[in-house]
């Protein structure tokens, strides 16, 4: 096991179970004494952490977690502009000291500390530099389908309840690629399923939480396959679920866009996943989205996103009702 680590990147669940596993070496963690927590508010203590001797124990664990020493600098305002130098000048000569002590004193620390630096985004700054040469920096990105799905399916085996490599892609689709987000909804379908039992398409819809994504995917396919009952049930479920109007009004907007995209990129034979930038664990989404777009012409695409936009425009003049507005365009393409 390293003495020095830097943790980041998207995914959250595989990130902190590494966490664990570096916790589960210790035989027993005492908060204060062999365990020590540093972030962004006692920052400037960590050197002084590290010094200081683990009383009744061989090796302390010193979890640095969100720090700001390799926080992304955000654009500067020119009302704040002076208090925001003058706040990065002092985080300038902390990085510049943290990074010259983990360096020069490696070797008089490493035997009796391990210290994790977790951090939501980095900057490539002297800190991170540091640690990437002397010790191990890890990027938890997140997974992609096929392993997810192995996921799934290994999880679910432990309960002795089967789920088919489908229905477990169907599962990632309406429930996103957060592990932990799949993770509680595939809780529930085990325990639904019983021991023995087998998860199917079916309890995946009942039982689980769709996210929005997912749901706009639904209320798209009905629009193209013309099912006006079904689409209009889908809306008012979103609705039901206090889903702001304005917020479905973007997503629908965004969504109808990106098959928009598709439509040209097919066209002039462009990689889709590129056109929607889609992240690399994202791209079983393709063939969805090239699906949707079949259902639409590319005239008809253009005339939905120019009526969401007049919609939005009419709804901010109050001329008309928001919800009224968006029934009136789901239906309108829901019965041709």
């Amino acid at each position: 096991m390293e003495s020095l680590y830097l943790l980041y990147g998207q995914e959250s669940y595989l990130l902190e179970d590494f966490v664990k596993k570096i916790k589960k070496s210790f035989e027993k963690l005492v908060e204060g004494i062999n365990y020590i927590k540093i972030d962004e508010t006692n920052i400037n203590q960590l050197i002084s952490d590290i010094e200081t001797p683990c009383f009744g124990f061989d090796k302390k664990l010193i979890v640095v977690r969100n720090s700001g020493l390799m926080k992304k600098s955000a654009r500067k305002n020119k009302n704040d502009e002076k208090q925001k130098n003058d706040k990065k000048q002092g985080t300038d000569k902390l990085v510049n000291q943290i990074s010259e002590y983990l360096k020069e004193n490696y070797d008089l620390y490493k035997d009796n500390n391990i210290i994790v630096f977790i951090e939501n985004d980095v900057d490539k700054n002297k800190v991170y530099k540091t640690i990437e040469e002397i010790g191990k920096v890890i990027n938890f990105e997140p997974e992609k389908l096929p392993n997810l799905v192995k996921r799934i399916k290994s999880i679910s085996n432990v309960y002795k309840v089967g789920i088919s490599d489908y229905d477990a892609q169907y599962l990632v689709e309406c429930c996103g690629t957060n592990i932990q987000d799949i993770i509680n909804e595939l809780r529930k379908l085990i325990e639904f399923a019983g021991e023995g039992g087998k998860i199917s398409k079916e309890d995946i819809d009942i039982l689980t939480t769709k996210q929005i994504d997912s749901v706009i995917f639904d209320l798209t396919d009905n629009l193209g396959k013309k099912n006006i009952k079904t689409a209009m049930e889908v809306y008012y479920n979103l609705i039901y679920q206090k889903e702001p109007v304005q917020k479905i009004l973007v997503m629908l907007y965004n969504h109808f866009k990106k098959l928009y995209f598709v439509k040209i990129g097919l066209k002039y034979n462009e990689n889709i996943a590129e056109c929607l930038k889609l992240k690399p664990n994202q791209s079983f989404l393709v063939g969805k989205y090239k699906t949707q777009a079949g259902y639409f012409n590319e005239l008809e695409l253009r005339k939905i996103l120019a009526e969401l936009a007049d919609l939005d425009y009419n709804y901010k003049n109050g001329l008309i009702d928001l919800n009224v507005g968006v029934e009136a365009v789901l239906c309108r393409y829901c019965g041709k």
